[in-house]
């Protein structure tokens, strides 16, 4: 199977803990970006200010159309208002930006069904990243698992049947949330009481089965961070898609966690495996926000390939990763993925960069790259019926960074963004531009895959290197 940067149609077969139940998948779908074209159509506007919120300033924006959202703590605003009417929105003396509320698409590139799950525990991509060893010895390798560390991850929520995957202690209930809406309705947004629970998509499920682990039918796999307890943060609807608007609520409502000192004074790291064609003006408020307040974000670069990353992830202080995929693949049949060991130690001509994987243009910043390819975990096709799937997506590589950031982050709970990404970057394994032969269920014989100096950022992102740079 050639991966591409479209949306593939899934495999015909997913195995569910009861059994092999033949079922039909359906189409992951991409949504086009939004674009305002009627000039005299109402859109929803994020306006970010120059000062505080005031009645006067709300009063007088209000000409222009109806203020539907406010976020006090970025001084920032959405507002149903005309097209046309958007130059002098943002020629206003208070007005910093305003643009047009920009989508966010979260899904995956792909979802195959992953036929042979027998006795599996640790995989192919936590080898990769050296946190396990799939030799005989010790599960994993590295002395630190994410204790005492919060990953909240901001995504579609997690399936009703998420008990059965993690561990209930892992989960933060008490701080899931939802929020909805955004510029599909007028730029309200909404909070969803308990809705992060109830999700019919699964991209959430599985971004967070690889920071976590999961269970597979009673056997543990492992994850890259998995004594570190995730606040899922729905911000994606059922359809994998949503407004920055939404994300920027997000975001700001993580952070105010920290500062409230609700979370105990624990680092906190942000997972974000979504984006969108061009910066969110409240959305990089909201990033900044974050960051200056301690907050740790990674993002997904994006699956447009040669077109250029998605954002947030191309922001600079986003520690952004591109999908890398390994040699190794459907060599010695379809139990690859638990059974295959990668090489140590690490060696970069064991592993390419995919096809679908974002290259950086001009001004835009990739850090690292991370697994991205037939990656593991579960995912559920029919509502109820438990199921695991193969994805692919840049969407699958940030996770593992942001695993490894909260590894980073029980070591020295005072790393800030800036340490986090300059270790990352500093201690990446090089991969040069080239080309990899590779093999998969739909090229059975190989297929050449290459990729320019441009997708790959520094590297190839490690667990043990990365900790290794902190004292």
């Amino acid at each position: 199977m050639k991966l591409r940067s479209v949306a593939l149609i899934a495999a015909a077969v997913a195995f569910a803990l009861a059994g092999a139940d033949s079922i039909a998948a359906g189409k992951i779908s991409k949504k086009a970006s939004f674009a305002a074209k009627a000039t005299g159509r109402m859109i929803g506007v994020n306006v970010v200010l120059k000062q505080d919120i005031t009645d006067s300033l709300l009063s007088d924006i209000s000409r222009f159309g109806m203020v539907r959202d406010r976020i006090y703590e970025i001084d920032a605003l959405t507002l149903q208002a005309r097209e046309a009417d958007l130059p002098k929105i943002q020629a206003l003396p208070y007005v910093q930006a305003a643009n047009p509320d920009a989508e966010r698409n979260g899904s995956p590139v792909d979802a195959v069904s992953a036929t042979d799950f027998s006795s599996g525990v640790n995989t192919w991509d936590m080898d990769a990243i050296n946190v396990t060893n799939l030799q005989a010895g010790p599960d994993r390798i590295i002395s630190y698992d994410g204790s005492g560390v919060y990953v909240a991850v901001l995504d579609t929520g997690l399936l009703d049947s998420w008990r059965r995957y993690f561990p209930q202690e892992r989960i933060a209930e008490q701080y899931g949330a939802s929020f909805g809406g955004g510029g599909g309705e007028v730029g309200y947004v909404s909070t969803q009481p308990n809705k992060w629970e109830h999700d019919q998509n699964s991209h959430g499920t599985h971004v967070t089965s690889t920071i976590l682990g999961y269970n597979l039918g009673g056997t543990p796999v492992n994850g890259v961070a998995p004594m570190a307890t995730v606040i899922p943060v729905k911000v994606l609807n059922q359809n994998g898609s949503g407004w920055s608007s939404v994300i920027a609520r997000g975001i700001t409502y993580v952070t105010d966690l920290k500062l409230e000192n609700r979370l105990g004074n624990k680092p906190v790291v942000i997972n974000m495996s979504l984006g969108g064609s061009r910066l969110d003006a409240m959305e990089k408020a909201a990033i900044d926000y974050a960051v200056a307040n301690g907050v740790i974000i990674v993002a997904s670069a994006g699956n447009n390939g040669d077109a250029g990353m998605g954002y947030p992830g191309a922001y600079a202080p986003v520690i952004s990763v591109a999908a890398s995929g390994w040699t190794g693949e459907w060599i010695g049949g379809s139990a690859w993925w638990y059974a295959s060991q990668v090489p140590d130690p690490t060696s970069p001509n064991d592993f390419y960069i995919t096809d679908f994987s974002a290259r950086a243009k001009a001004g835009q910043d990739l850090d690292v790259a991370a697994p991205g390819s037939w990656i593991v975990g579960p995912y559920q096709v029919n509502s109820g019926q438990v199921g695991y799937y193969y994805l692919g997506g840049t969407s699958m590589a940030a996770p593992h960074v942001a695993g490894i950031v909260a590894l980073m982050a029980q070591k020295d709970p005072s790393l800030t963004a800036l340490d986090a990404e300059n270790i990352l970057v500093s201690t990446a394994i090089p991969l040069a531009p080239g080309c990899q032969w590779i093999f998969s269920p739909s090229a059975p014989t190989g297929e050449q895959v290459c990729w320019p100096a441009s997708a790959t950022g520094a590297g190839l992102a490690t667990a043990d290197l990365a900790l290794g740079a902190l004292p």
